[in-house]
């Protein structure tokens, strides 16, 4: 069994114990060990050389987002943003997500068990990343003449994400034109994040991207995000599609779920859809796809090189749920072309 040295980094001395003590009890996760900020951090990496880094973002005498962004570019490490779950918190550590962290986890509680294992979980499969191999992708550079040229049909596009979603859904919407067809996303976040996901999102690309609230009709040039840990996103309504928050316990280990949205969507959209599975660890969304596949509805699953973590979309893959495997910068044109009613007239690429 293969054991992982940690690094954390994090300005209170109090914190930096507790996700030590979090950590030791994983066999497989070894504690290096701690610096206060990134300065020290930065030293601690050139001699400790871990295999994953717990980081705080709001430190003394350098910004997280700093430390991450040179990081990424000069020593790419897996990176847990460890933060508060407040809507500052959540807005930085969205910003780090872009900037290659693998995952979030909120800032633990001694009282909370759960929170102190999910800790663990999450810097265990993140030692896993090859953070090296992640290949980032810029918009493409001919999107304003796809855009010119795009009327949409009448289908729907379901997404599902996690680990590594954050940034692989900045590039995939980046492509986007103002009139893209209704789009739904799960991205596993906690609460608040995925707000503040859809608000950065919101601003920097064409389309309208909101957190997707109960009864809100799905409408061409928007893009819906489930809210994170509250209830599942699911797509009622077969004639005039719409937006449907239900409460609920956990679906395959998570709350909001993929496969309850590809389900839902399968039952009540069917062949007017196209489901989208992502980067991200474990099995959320295989079945869900599936049972869109069989509805008759197009399956996209990211491929290996492109994905940080190829878990959910290989696990879609070995399902059978996923028609076809592409690269991220393929999938937004693939989508675009696809859907769009003007095709038979557009001039050959």
């Amino acid at each position: 069994m293969r054991q992982y040295g940690v690094l954390i980094v994090d300005d209170s001395r109090t914190m930096r114990a507790l996700i030590a003590t979090a950590l030791s009890k994983d066999p497989q996760l070894q504690v290096l060990g701690e610096a206060a900020d990134p300065l020290e951090a930065r030293e601690a990496v050139k001699r400790l050389n871990p295999d994953v880094i717990t980081l705080d973002i709001e430190m003394p005498k350098m910004n997280g987002l700093d430390f991450l962004d040179r990081l990424m570019r000069l020593r790419p490490t897996p990176v847990v943003v460890v933060s508060t779950l407040t809507k500052k918190g959540a807005d930085v550590t969205v910003r780090a997500l872009e900037l290659g962290a693998v995952d979030c986890v909120a800032k633990p509680n001694i009282q909370d068990p759960g929170a102190l294992e999910n800790l663990a979980k999450s810097v265990r499969a993140a030692a896993e990343v090859r953070v090296q191999g992640w290949e980032r992708t810029a918009r493409p550079e001919n999107a304003e003449q796809v855009h010119e040229q795009y009327r949409p049909d009448d289908r729907i596009i379901a997404i599902g994400s996690s680990m590594g979603g954050v940034e692989a859904i900045s590039s995939l919407l980046a492509s986007f034109p103002e009139n893209c067809p209704p789009t739904v996303i799960t991205q596993h976040m906690p609460p608040l994040f995925t707000r503040n996901f859809a608000e950065r999102l919101d601003r920097q690309y064409k389309p309208r991207i909101r957190e997707a609230i109960d009864g809100a009709r799905l409408t061409t040039g928007c893009v819906y995000i489930a809210p994170g840990g509250e209830a599942h996103l699911e797509i009622a309504g077969s004639s005039a599609p719409y937006c449907s928050l239900k409460h609920g316990d956990p679906v395959s280990g998570h709350r909001p779920s993929i496969d309850v949205l590809f389900s839902s969507v399968a039952r009540n959209v069917g062949k007017k859809a196209i489901g989208v599975i992502l980067t991200g660890m474990g099995r959320d969304g295989a079945q869900g796809l599936l049972a869109m596949r069989l509805a008759g509805a197009e399956t996209i699953g990211q491929d290996e090189a492109t994905s940080m973590v190829y878990g959910m979309p290989r696990v879609a893959f070995e399902t059978g749920a996923v028609v076809q495997q592409l690269p991220l910068n393929a999938i937004a044109k693939h989508l675009l072309t696809t859907t769009n009613a003007l095709k038979s007239r557009m001039p050959c690429q």
